[in-house]
C-alpha cells in the first residue's frame, strides 16, 4: 500500500492538509484557533470581523435540531483593533510550535467601501489570506444581502483587491437560486478562490408557546444534513469557475472531505463537527481519508479533485 500525500493548495496558499477551521467556531481567541491546530488543522479562519465591536442578537442564539445547528449569532465580535491582538498571540504560537498552519482572516461590510476598509486593516494584522463573508443569513444590511447579488459581489470583490495583496477567498451563500452564477461573479472581480457553502437559512418553533425558538427568529442552519447541498453547490461551480473552490458545510467524516473534493474542493472547512467529535475531528477526518486513499493506490489528495466531473 502506497502512502499518499495529503498536501493541497487554494491558489499560491500551500495547505499541510486539506482540513481547515471554518468561521464562527472556536475563532474569538488564539488559544481556541492554537487548540484547533494541535487537532491536526492546516489553518483557521478567523471569526468574522468589523471595524467596531459588535454585540449580535439575542439569545436565544442556537440550537440543536435532529441533524444539525441552527444559530444566529449575528456576527458578534469584539472589533478588529482588540482582535489583532489575538491573530498576533496566534502566530507567536505557531511560530513556537514550528509548524506550518495559516490563518485566514475573515471580514464583513455594508458595501464595497466598507469591505475594502476591513480587508486592509485585517491584511496589516499578519494573516495568510482574507476570507469575504458575504453569505451570513442572519445578519441585517449584511452578509447574503450583498451575497445574493452577483454585481454588488463583483464590486466589492474587485474594491478588497486592489486595498490588498493578500490572497482573497470570498464564502457564499445557498441562499440563492444559481450559487455558481454568483461563483463566477466573485472571480470576475478577481477572487482567488470562492468557499461553499455558509449556513442554509431557516428556524425553528416552539411548539408550545408558538414563538420562534431563536431571539432572531430566522438563523443558519448548519451541520450533517446541509453537506448534500454543499457537495452540490461546488460540483456546480467547479463547472463554471477556473478558481480554486473551498468546501464547507456537514462534514464530521472522511469520506464527507472526500466527496467535497471529487465535487472539485481544493480544501475543506470543519466547523459543527467540532460539536460532534470535539477538537480532534480535524486530524481524525484527514487520517479517515488518507486510510481509504491509500487502500485503493492513490498517491496524492490532489488526484481526486474533480474526479466526478471526469467520469
Amino acid at each position: 500500500m502506497s502512502l499518499a500525500s495529503m498536501k493541497t493548495s487554494i491558489g499560491k496558499t500551500e495547505l499541510v492538509n486539506p482540513a481547515l477551521l471554518a468561521s464562527g467556531i472556536l475563532d474569538e481567541t488564539a488559544g481556541s484557533m492554537l487548540r484547533v491546530i494541535d487537532g491536526g488543522a492546516a489553518g483557521c479562519v478567523t471569526k468574522s470581523i468589523g471595524r467596531e465591536a459588535r454585540g449580535g442578537h439575542p439569545n436565544p442564539t442556537m440550537v440543536e435540531l435532529q441533524c444539525g445547528l441552527l444559530n444566529a449569532m449575528g456576527l458578534p465580535n469584539p472589533g478588529i483593533e482588540s482582535y489583532a491582538e489575538e491573530i498576533a498571540e496566534f502566530k507567536s504560537g505557531i511560530a513556537a510550535r514550528g509548524i506550518d498552519a495559516k490563518l485566514i482572516g475573515s471580514v464583513y461590510g455594508g458595501d464595497e467601501k466598507d469591505f475594502a476598509m476591513m480587508a486592509g486593516l485585517m491584511a496589516n494584522t499578519g494573516v495568510d489570506a482574507l476570507e469575504l463573508n458575504v453569505s451570513c443569513p442572519h445578519a441585517r444590511g449584511y452578509g447574503a444581502q450583498i451575497g445574493s447579488d452577483p454585481d454588488m459581489v463583483r464590486k466589492v470583490v474587485s474594491a478588497v483587491k486592489g486595498a490588498v495583496k493578500l490572497p482573497v477567498f470570498v464564502k457564499l451563500t445557498p441562499n440563492v437560486s444559481n450559487v455558481a452564477l454568483i461563483a463566477k461573479a466573485a472571480e470576475e472581480g478577481g477572487a482567488d478562490a470562492v468557499v461553499a457553502i455558509n449556513t442554509v437559512k431557516a428556524m425553528a418553533i416552539d411548539i408550545e408557546s408558538g414563538h420562534p425558538v431563536l431571539g432572531n427568529k430566522v438563523g443558519g442552519y448548519s451541520g450533517p444534513a446541509i453537506k448534500p447541498i454543499g457537495v452540490r453547490a461546488v460540483y456546480d461551480i467547479y463547472k463554471e469557475v477556473n478558481i480554486p473552490i473551498i468546501g464547507v458545510g456537514g462534514i464530521t467524516k472522511g469520506q464527507d472531505l472526500l466527496e467535497y473534493a471529487m465535487a472539485g474542493a481544493s480544501a475543506v472547512q470543519i466547523g459543527s463537527a467540532v460539536y460532534y467529535r470535539d477538537v480532534p475531528v480535524f486530524g481524525e477526518i484527514v487520517k479517515e481519508a488518507k486510510s481509504w486513499l491509500e487502500e485503493r493506490g492513490f498517491s496524492s489528495f490532489k488526484e481526486i479533485v474533480g474526479r466526478t466531473h471526469d467520469i
